[in-house]
């Protein structure tokens, strides 16, 4: 492409006019002065612009001679924005919840974030495509109707897919190191839920594809194996990893009968049933006795504080939302998915079915919608008139596996990307946590993943795994997100 062309291509098309401003934070006694970039960058293909994709980056200011990290930050969903790291965690401003992570009264309040990582790393919290204020330039193509009447418009739906996805965040990091000119600062990517997926599958990419070398790779929530969040009567792995998280859930509503210390004591009892009587029984189904099922299914009532005839007649593989519905149904109550410790009300306790909303999704929605468009539009004086997407169910729906090579191959995942990213860079460092009331993504997943992945005694002291009390969005509570901060200033200091 000639200069003349560029610039004309250029002049086709403009993204929307971003902002810049300068604020501080006081955290303690000291005083951080930061300066906040709301943008898009464009993505291209054959050297033709295709996408904008939006971000907010927070960088300090008076940095010193020492070369500061940068952070690049992901949600999930896949269909989900960055908004809950951003004002829920990690930026310098967060939504105000309870001190156990339930949302207050609306409409939703931004307060100074003291435990924000602005403190020992620059930070851009990016939106894939389809979320956020991230769009396709091309928004809509023709495609020919199938009932014959001629074409009609279709959204282009070309980043909702797993690789294209991924490369998509791997263009949009080269280009931000490029245009901030910050190649040769330490480097982190941290992810939440599928974001933490992407963290693992990006680890090996980034590296091996787009020359971007890692100091470190932070999974929260990540869902690494994505055949174990797809239970069914013939597989074992899901309902041992899911038992713990029930179990600690029914200790904390007080509805189990397990004599125990302490929450650390039920968490060890539970991991160890779940791996010896409860997988052993599983792998047997009805080549066990009933007298053998049945004295597993009784062991399960207690931990679980179910009825022994609930779980017998589900031979044990007990589905989360039953749980959740069935732990309160005489109080007309039910429990969260993303944070089974907070109850709401059942408005449907006749049906068969659970159709309440989860408490812990969907309640929280509104939170996190009033908290970034104040930050946004209010406080960053970023002038769109787009609406901010925070969660998409239409990315969410339409998404692709286009690294799919056969119809009968089904196993996704990324831990053997993180794998290899490890023998790729020996000094890249890991963290992965959960929320240990979280059952979407259940932290005993990732824990007996990684005991699975063959580390070397030198590999294995790149890794940290850590879990909080909380759910999904463990940094909610008040007492889990201070601990987590100060983790994660100790986690950077040992990977510089």
């Amino acid at each position: 492409m000639s200069d003349k062309e560029e610039i004309k291509e250029k002049k086709e098309h403009e993204t929307p006019k971003g902002s810049c401003t300068e604020h501080k934070l006081k955290v303690d006694s000291d005083l951080i002065d930061y300066t906040a970039t709301a943008d898009w960058l464009v993505l291209r293909k054959k050297e033709k612009p295709k996408a904008e994709m939006f971000y907010v980056s927070y960088v300090k200011k008076n940095k010193g001679t020492k070369k500061r990290p940068v952070t690049f930050i992901f949600n999930g969903g896949p269909g989900a924005s960055s908004a809950y790291l951003h004002v829920g965690a990690l930026g310098p401003k967060r939504v105000d919840f309870n001190d156990d992570g339930t949302p207050k009264k609306p409409p939703a309040q931004l307060i100074d974030n003291e435990e924000s990582w602005i403190q020992f790393t620059d930070l851009v919290f990016v939106d894939p495509i389809g979320t956020g204020f991230s769009r396709t330039i091309e928004e809509e193509s023709k495609k020919k109707d199938t009932e014959g009447k001629g074409t009609k418009e279709v959204e282009n739906k070309e980043y909702y897919q797993l690789k294209r996805d991924l490369e998509s965040l791997g263009e949009f990091i080269q280009k931000y190191l490029s245009k901030n000119k910050c190649w040769d600062v330490p480097i982190f990517i941290a992810g939440e839920s599928y974001g933490g997926f992407r963290v693992g599958k990006l680890a090996k990419l980034l590296q091996e594809g787009y020359g971007i070398g890692l100091n470190g790779a932070i999974l929260i929530s990540p869902a690494l194996e994505w055949v174990l969040l797809n239970p069914s009567d013939y597989d074992v792995l899901h309902w041992v990893d899911i038992f713990p998280t029930m179990a600690l859930a029914a200790l904390h509503h007080g509805k189990s009968k397990v004599s125990c210390k302490s929450d650390e004591d039920l968490r060890n009892k539970a991991e160890e049933f779940a791996m010896s009587d409860l997988a052993v029984s599983l792998v047997k189904g009805e080549g066990a006795t009933e007298v053998e099922r049945d004295k597993v299914y009784l062991k399960m009532s207690e931990f679980l504080g179910l009825p022994f005839e609930d779980i017998k007649i589900k031979s044990g593989r007990v589905p989360f939302w039953m749980f959740c519905r069935d732990l309160f149904r005489e109080s007309r109550e039910v429990c969260g998915f993303y944070d089974a410790s907070v109850k709401a009300v059942d408005p449907f306790p006749d049906r068969v079915m659970h159709e309440a909303p989860d408490p812990t999704l969907y309640a929280i929605e509104r939170v996190f919608s009033g908290g970034i468009n104040t930050q946004l539009r209010q406080n960053l004086q970023l002038e769109s008139d787009r609406d901010y997407t925070l969660l998409s169910m239409d990315v969410n729906s339409s998404w692709k596996v286009d690294t799919q090579t056969h119809a009968f191959e089904r196993q996704v995942g990324a831990t053997d990307d993180l794998r290899y990213a490890l023998s790729l860079n020996p000094y890249m460092k890991v963290f992965v946590t959960h929320g240990t009331y979280d059952l979407v993504t259940p932290y005993f997943a990732s824990s007996r993943i990684i005991d699975h992945m063959k580390l070397t005694s030198e590999q294995r002291k790149s890794f940290t795994v850590k879990n909080f009390k909380g759910g999904h969005m463990f940094y909610a509570w008040k007492n889990s997100r201070i601990e987590f901060a100060k983790e994660m200033a100790s986690f950077y200091k040992s990977a510089l």
